[in-house]
Formats: structure tokens, C-alpha cells, sequence
């Protein structure tokens, strides 16, 4: 027997908790205000038109859906950037962001000129490391979190970057680091650009949560847009299972910025040869509904209004959760919490404070103290605040 995922069985001893206070804050995905998962209403729009048009089922392209895929990248790194224009990128719809970087890493394994190490923030989404190592590449870490703070480690992140063979990958979060929720200011994105342009570094974002960070998608798109702008060609995976809710339908997209209309045609050429035997083709409903949504101007416009609400409720609770937590007399700093950014805060509580919370209080979060902000609910953001107290004071 394998182990047993270290998130999913979070949620298999939720469900066997029988507290009628139990809270689970382990898994990442969205829930309103009553702890229900919520359809976005541009997305119900959005399948009430695909519905109407009685389109067919066929199969897509081994690179997906060309409209999906325009729109996607245009999303990422603004409809007017020159990049598109000269016809640099290569965008291919991958199985949401876990499937855009299987896409990315088997490429870069064949392909990639450099050393085959990847070097990865520490800590990084745990599905990282596996990913690149099934492909055999080598999985290295910079230094990017710092657990006194409970805040970002730049000086301690500089260093580390700016110690990285020359000509190597390293992969970055643009917006809402996970498990962390903490990330660079713009002018640290500034610096690190800097820095790892003079190492001739290639820069792989992970882009899984644009304006689901600050509820603005041209501000969480900063660090991609800045680095291009700067003239790093980059590698970029994006997921729209959170900021348009679309978890199980799959949606992501692979991306290659590359020097010259030639060398995209090449590069795009070895992807599909790279799909074909991973998967074939994408699936088509997912990438339908986003491309609905970004081509018609009053979905679009709806869609952002749903993701500043989203973003906004979890701001929210990050707040009530801060202030309850002072009312309930604990004497710890816990301004991260506020700080932090995104759908997970890393608390700062400790594997047995956790093992406590579980235990005495049924609130279920992984045992690195991370939680979930979205599954906060006002009903029970005093109970939170009441059980952390507890485990911690």
C-alpha cells in the first residue's frame, strides 16, 4: 500500500468526524458563506448559452481549444502584449494546472538546454516536486518563507537566486503562493527579475490563482508581465479551476514565450508530439466556458465582479479570524494572517498545536498549520478563532 495523500486524508477523516461543529480547512477550493462549493454566476451563464447552441461533442486538437487558448494567455499577460502580436507564444490547453505542468516539465526535461535541476521555493505546492521528478529531473530549493515572520524571506530568497548555476530553471508563483499565501511585493518582483536575468535563468510560473489574490487580474499578473517586460522569455502553467470556479471540468493552459515565430513553430511541434501519448487531447467543456466568458464583453465583465467578491469574502474572513483572535485575549502576533494573501494562510501553528485543534476541536487542516481561508464561514469564524486560541496561548 502507498501512502495515503497527505490532503485528501484530510478530508476522508473529516468526513468520518461526527462534531457537529467539525471544520474542514484543508482542501483548496472555494465555498460561499454557508461552506457550500459555489458555481460562479458567469459560469451558469456562460453553459445556459454553450446549451442553447446544441454544439457538438467531437474530439479537440492535441493542442485544445484555439479560442480558449488565445484567450487564456491574452488573460495572463495582457491582449496587448507585443509577444502575441509577433507571434512568440506557444499556448496549448493542458488538464488545468497540474496537466499544463506535466506539459511544461516533460518539455523542459527533453529540451532544456541548462542543468536538469529545477530550482523550486521552499516550501512550494507539494505536487511540484513529484511532477518534476517523475520526469528525472533533479528538484532544488530557494529559500523564499520565513517562519519567524510568518512573512517572505527576500534577502534569504536573493541570495539563494543569485547562487543558481547559470542557465538554470526556477519555478515561481505569480500571485498567492501556496501553501504560504505570501507574496514578493512589486518591488521585490523588480529585484528578482534583476537577478535572475544576470543568471540567465529561465523563469517557469505557476499562475493558478490570477484575481483570485487581490480580486484584480492585471495586478496578480504583475510578476509574468514584469518579467517579459523585461525581456525574460518564460515558461507559464495557468489554472482557471479557482477563479472561475471550474475545478472538475479541467481547465488549464501551458505556455512558451520564445525568441522568434520559427522557433514557436518548432517548440509547438514537440508539445503535441509530447501530448499525444500523455493524454491525446484535451477535454472540451472546461476550456468552452472560459473562452464564452472572455469573448463575450457582459460575461466578462460579470466574471470580474465574481472574482472580487470571492477574493473579497476571503479577505474578510482573513480579518474576522485576526479580530477574533484578539478577542478572545491571545497575546501572539498574528498580523500574518491579514498580510497573507490568497486562498491559504500559513498560520504558524506547530504539528502537535494542530494535532490538538483536530482532536479537541474537530477543525481539520494539513499538519503544516496551513488552512484554507475559504473554508471559513461567519458562522463559525469565532469558534476558529476560539479553538486556535486554545491550542496556542
Amino acid at each position: 500500500m502507498g501512502p495515503p495523500d497527505a490532503i485528501l486524508g484530510v478530508t476522508e477523516a473529516f468526513k468520518r468526524d461526527t462534531n457537529p461543529k467539525k471544520m474542514n480547512l484543508g482542501v483548496g477550493a472555494y465555498r460561499d458563506d454557508n461552506g457550500k462549493p459555489f458555481v460562479l454566476p458567469s459560469v451558469r451563464k456562460a453553459e445556459e448559452l454553450l446549451i442553447s447552441q446544441k454544439l457538438d461533442k467531437e474530439y479537440l486538437p492535441i493542442s485544445g481549444n484555439a479560442e480558449f487558448c488565445k484567450k487564456s494567455i491574452g488573460l495572463a499577460i495582457g491582449d496587448d502584449n507585443s509577444a502575441l502580436a509577433d507571434g512568440l507564444n506557444v499556448t496549448v490547453q493542458g488538464i488545468s494546472g497540474t496537466g499544463a505542468l506535466r506539459i511544461g516539465s516533460t518539455f523542459l526535461s527533453k529540451f532544456f538546454p541548462g542543468p536538469k535541476t529545477v530550482w523550486l521555493p521552499a516550501p512550494t505546492w507539494g505536487n511540484h516536486v513529484p511532477i518534476f521528478k517523475h520526469v528525472n529531473m533533479d528538484v532544488q530549493q530557494y529559500r523564499y518563507y520565513d517562519p519567524k515572520t510568518c512573512g517572505f524571506n527576500f534577502s534569504g530568497a536573493l541570495e539563494d537566486i543569485s547562487k543558481i548555476p547559470e542557465g538554470g530553471l526556477i519555478m515561481l508563483h505569480a500571485c498567492a503562493h501556496n501553501p504560504t499565501g505570501v507574496d514578493p511585493k512589486q518591488e521585490q518582483w523588480d529585484e528578482m527579475s534583476k537577478v535572475i536575468k544576470d543568471r540567465k535563468l529561465l523563469p517557469f510560473f505557476d499562475m493558478a490563482y490570477q484575481g483570485f489574490a487581490s480580486g484584480d487580474v492585471a495586478k496578480d499578473a504583475y510578476a509574468v508581465r514584469k518579467f517579459l517586460a523585461d525581456g525574460h522569455k518564460i515558461c507559464l502553467s495557468q489554472s482557471f479551476s479557482k477563479n472561475m470556479g471550474l475545478y472538475g471540468e479541467r481547465a488549464g493552459a501551458f505556455t512558451i514565450i520564445c525568441n522568434d515565430k520559427d522557433e514557436a513553430a518548432r517548440v509547438l511541434s514537440q508539445v503535441k508530439i509530447l501530448i499525444r501519448p500523455l493524454y491525446s487531447n484535451p477535454p472540451l467543456h472546461g476550456s468552452r466556458i472560459v473562452a464564452t466568458i472572455l469573448n463575450n464583453p457582459d460575461l466578462h465583465a460579470l466574471w470580474l465582479e465574481d472574482v472580487k467578491g470571492m477574493a473579497d469574502r476571503i479577505i474578510s474572513m482573513r480579518s474576522k479570524l485576526r479580530s477574533n483572535l484578539a478577542k478572545e485575549g491571545s497575546v501572539r502576533d498574528w498580523t500574518h494572517i491579514t498580510e497573507q494573501i490568497g486562498m491559504f494562510c500559513f498560520t504558524g501553528m506547530t504539528p502537535d498545536q494542530v494535532a490538538k485543534l483536530t482532536k479537541e476541536f474537530s477543525v481539520y487542516l494539513t499538519k503544516d498549520g496551513r488552512i484554507s481561508v475559504a473554508g471559513i464561514a461567519s458562522s463559525n469564524v469565532e469558534y476558529l478563532a476560539h479553538a486556535m486560541h486554545q491550542v496556542t496561548k
